[in-house]
């Protein structure tokens, strides 16, 4: 079973904004796999874990395999929460996880895996390391553009996109649904040698 968890914050204040682009992604996948309608994971999904959860199958290589998808409702600071209560009640390691999140230090619409590393400042992050005690685990970071001068990095991220970023958006996300299809299917090397390029 993999767990794959998109970042964000509840609510429909924050719809649209670039901190829920992890949402957003775990929206696209989901749609793509054929799992639920445009716009139906939050109709579909069930209340567990303090997120919203959905079960699918993934037609993989070495056969079916079990995906879950989060969108906690904890809010971004305490995401650790439902990743961590997810891979306790599954008997989960850190490597079946893949968190996906935004990123300030990558233009809009490029995407970085890694297999582990440090939290880069992103709250949600940070507090998935505290609730795990590693960062070694995946992640799949979208990338929201650095903050314009003199606009704080929090009011950014729970910004609107803008006119120009937002035509970059679909395509990305696309690309996320791929890149996580592809790190369920075939491991986190794959994935990134296949996403971690611009486009």
């Amino acid at each position: 079973m993999k767990l794959i968890v998109g970042l964000g914050n509840p609510g429909k204040e924050y719809v649209g904004t670039r901190h829920n682009v992890g949402f957003d992604a775990i929206d696209r996948f989901a749609e793509r796999m054929g799992w639920v309608s445009a716009g139906g994971f939050d109709r579909v999904a069930k209340t567990k874990f303090d997120a919203l959860s959905y079960n699918g199958v993934l037609n993989t290589a070495g056969g079916d395999e079990k995906i879950l998808l989060l969108k906690p409702t904890t809010y971004m600071n305490l995401s650790g929460r439902p990743v961590q209560a997810a891979c306790a009640f599954y008997g989960l390691t850190p490597a079946d996880v893949l968190i996906v999140l935004d990123d300030l230090a990558l233009p809009c619409g490029k995407l970085r895996l890694r297999a582990g590393g440090s939290s880069g400042g992103h709250n949600g992050l940070r507090d998935i390391e505290k609730m795990l005690a590693t960062q070694a685990y995946p992640r799949l970071r979208i990338g929201i553009d650095a903050p314009p001068p003199r606009i704080a990095g929090r009011d950014y991220v729970l910004g609107r996109w803008s006119d120009e970023q937002k035509k970059f958006l679909p395509s990305a996300l696309d690309r996320a649904a791929g890149a996580i299809a592809t790190w369920a299917d075939a491991g986190i090397e794959k994935a990134m040698s296949l996403f971690n390029v611009s486009e």
